[in-house]
């Protein structure tokens, strides 16, 4: 068993990072389907990603209830390192999430089953960071709405099912998913208000 002593370091530079990291999320966030990098170095607990670890040592805190699916879950240690470098609750209910983090993509459940938010507070909801294949090859997708000029394209690993499980985006709004995708220490977001097809369907 993994002890506190034998986990990954956090990052060697907590201000500077953090403000790097968020820095590029933000930027992911306003630039839908573009890819960001995290250039930011932090320990990485298996089976995290150098972009999913940094995303959490910025975003996480102990107001913000996590909940890890079964690949992340496999083993104690993301876990135990996300409690003790951001003091996050690791939660069993993705009902009541703040960031839901996806190690298995594939394995993806339906939207409906995370926080959605409410009209009144609809920042309430949880955000996906969800690691897959890559971020650069594999099918293509064209992403339309608000912070892309007429529509982009990216090419991306990502569930089958996805585009079938945002769509319940279009019919919350202002309620909704937001959606981080990570391979490595690349991102790309999926707000909300973005809608995710195939390309040239």
């Amino acid at each position: 068993m993994t002890t506190v002593a034998e986990l990954p370091a956090g990052f060697a530079d907590k201000v500077l990072s953090a403000q790097s990291t968020f820095r590029s999320v933000m930027d992911a966030m306003a630039r839908p389907g573009g890819v960001q990098r995290i250039r930011a170095q932090a320990g990485t607990p298996a089976p995290m990603m150098h972009g999913t670890a940094a995303i959490a040592l910025t975003l996480f805190d102990h107001d913000t209830p996590i909940w890890l699916d079964g690949a992340m879950s496999a083993t104690p240690d993301a876990a135990k390192w996300l409690k003790f470098h951001t003091s996050a609750p690791v939660i069993a209910e993705p009902s009541v999430c703040s960031f839901a983090v996806i190690g298995d993509a594939r394995s993806l459940p339906p939207l409906d089953r995370f926080a959605l938010g409410s009209n009144e507070y609809p920042d309430r909801s949880t955000t996906l960071i969800l690691q897959v294949d890559s971020l650069t090859s594999g099918p293509a997708y064209e992403l339309t709405g608000p912070g892309i000029d007429g529509a982009s394209v990216l090419q991306a690993m990502i569930p089958a099912n996805l585009l079938e499980l945002l769509a319940i985006n279009a019919t919350l709004f202002p309620r909704g998913i937001d959606v981080v995708l990570v391979h490595d220490d690349a991102i790309v977001a999926i707000p909300r208000t973005t809608r995710l097809a195939a390309y040239g369907a």
